[in-house]
């Protein structure tokens, strides 16, 4: 009994530390799609986050640094999507995978060119901080104040841009930038430089998750590292309707089943069920989500439609 209570909790700790990097990107996400504009380029934002964050924090010694760097390489790359999607009212999705496409080739370019001679070294990353008194707690104190810096954002961002983007001014234009935008246009606001600030907070917001993953528990770049977890942060904002707060919720779900899936060998599962079924398993879970919420819950109005000033 004491040894499950033991594998019980570890599962839980491991699944708020593997749920962070999703919950940190689906804030901005979210506005984003608020706003009116569908992001799906968020796995590739996050995977240039990655990369930067390994990288600046191996060439300054220094993990704020591999933040920064992290979250500003998120940044140009929202830009660009931007630039395609508010200013030449290109498609949002085949902007998005465009840059789903490039962040994979200059990952694996840059990897090579640029940290290929690591080996396998780990660069300095995320330590773990316990809250004091907190983490003292029987159970609560392991589970939630015994986390690394980033675990701790994803406690409160949710919550701050819920509270932003419903009791703000700023929020309330957000929003209707993606239900009425003639309707902020007639107010006297610009609805380009609302999505275009939504569209830049979705890229600092995914360079953060993706230095999350890589200056979590890894502190490497491997190819491709993110794993899909961009598409998992699309899918959980419909579970969480639209909302931070209940976005970041849903994000557990995916955090439970990646670490659910690690700790498989220590159960002897894997002597009875293939371990491709556990890696699977995140999306599988993440895919029934969805399946279930969807028709359930209402998109923003003007979801994935440029604006056209020309038709007010």
């Amino acid at each position: 009994m004491h040894g499950n209570l033991i594998f019980i909790l570890d599962w839980l700790a491991a699944s708020i530390r593997y749920a962070a990097p999703v919950a940190l990107a689906s804030v901005g996400s979210v506005y984003s799609e608020r706003s009116g504009i569908f992001n799906i380029g968020i796995e590739g934002m996050m995977l240039i986050g990655a990369f930067f964050g390994i990288l600046g924090s191996y060439y300054t010694d220094s993990v704020l640094v591999g933040v920064m760097a992290a979250m500003l390489a998120g940044l140009l790359c929202s830009l660009i999507h931007a630039y395609m999607s508010v200013t030449l009212s290109a498609n949002q999705i085949i902007s998005g995978q465009a840059i789903n496409l490039l962040a994979v080739g200059i990952t694996n370019f840059l990897n090579r060119a640029l940290l290929g001679h690591l080996s396998g070294v780990r660069v300095p990353g995320f330590a773990v901080i316990k809250i004091p008194l907190l983490h003292k707690i029987p159970i609560v104190g392991q589970l939630f104040f015994q986390q690394t810096a980033h675990v701790y954002l994803a406690y409160l961002i949710p919550i701050i841009g819920a509270w932003i983007l419903y009791r703000t001014t700023w929020g309330l234009n957000v929003r209707a930038a993606g239900e009425h935008p003639q309707a902020v246009r007639s107010a006297g606001l610009s609805v380009e430089r609302i999505r275009y600030a939504t569209i830049a907070l979705s890229g600092l917001m995914a360079g953060l998750g993706g230095a999350a993953v890589s200056l979590g528990e890894v502190r490497i770049f491997t190819q491709e590292m993110t794993g899909g977890r961009g598409f998992v942060v699309l899918a959980a904002i419909v579970v969480g309707k639209w909302n931070p707060a209940l976005t970041g919720l849903a994000c557990l779900l995916f955090g439970g089943a990646s670490a659910l899936q690690t700790r498989a060998q220590t159960l002897g599962a894997l002597d009875i069920i293939p371990h491709q079924f556990y890696n699977m398993l995140p999306y599988l879970l993440t895919c029934a989500a969805l399946a279930g919420f969807v028709g359930r819950t209402v998109q923003p109005e003007k979801l994935g439609e440029p604006y056209d000033p020309e038709q007010d």
